[in-house]
């Protein structure tokens, strides 16, 4: 499927393991999209988080669970780069994106409880060089994004907060309640 190679100028990136991929997901790259006035949105889906243990569903489950999901939206893209890139690191994928899109600007979505953990991802401090990061708000998080070490490091200059309906939904809780019930 891919994206088109030429003419894009807003892309956003929603990365991660997406398992499974569920309905905030879709919620804030729906949100994303029309706010952010984005031409695609990519899912990019990770065969590992390096800072988790090994993921509960393989890497084609979860990319079919995700394109099912995401299958009414246009505009979102399933796609998974750690061949093409040799990484499922971050810094690895939006400095590849980069390369490819030139002239366009790549917004990196986050929950905000992501960004209170950011400071240990790889290469954290140079993310923000290829592309915005964009914080979405996670229920329970607020205060501790203002004292995060990404934050205090970053700032308002690198980091957009996007004000939206919380989302009270986490892949852990529905591997949870798939196991008690499996």
């Amino acid at each position: 499927m891919g994206l088109p190679k030429k003419n894009l100028k807003r892309i956003g990136v929603l990365g991660g393991t997406f398992d499974p991929p569920h309905l905030g997901h879709l919620g804030i790259s729906k949100f994303a999209i029309k706010k952010l006035n984005l031409q695609f949105l990519i899912w990019a889906v990770t065969k590992k988080n390096p800072l988790k243990n090994k993921s509960y569903f393989s890497l084609q489950k979860r990319i079919n669970f995700s394109r099912k999901l995401a299958s009414k939206v246009n505009k979102i893209k399933i796609e998974t780069y750690d061949d093409i890139i040799k990484s499922s690191k971050t810094i690895n994928l939006v400095k590849y994106l980069k390369k490819k899109y030139k002239k366009s600007e790549i917004f990196f979505l986050i929950g905000s409880d992501n960004l209170i953990k950011f400071h240990k991802w790889h290469d954290w401090k140079k993310i923000s060089n290829f592309c915005k990061i964009i914080v979405f708000p996670r229920t329970g998080y607020l205060r501790q994004v203002f004292n995060s070490k990404a934050y205090g490091y970053l700032g308002k200059e690198k980091i957009q907060f996007i004000k939206s309906k919380r989302i009270n939904i986490s892949s852990s809780k529905i591997r949870k309640n798939y196991l008690k019930y499996n």
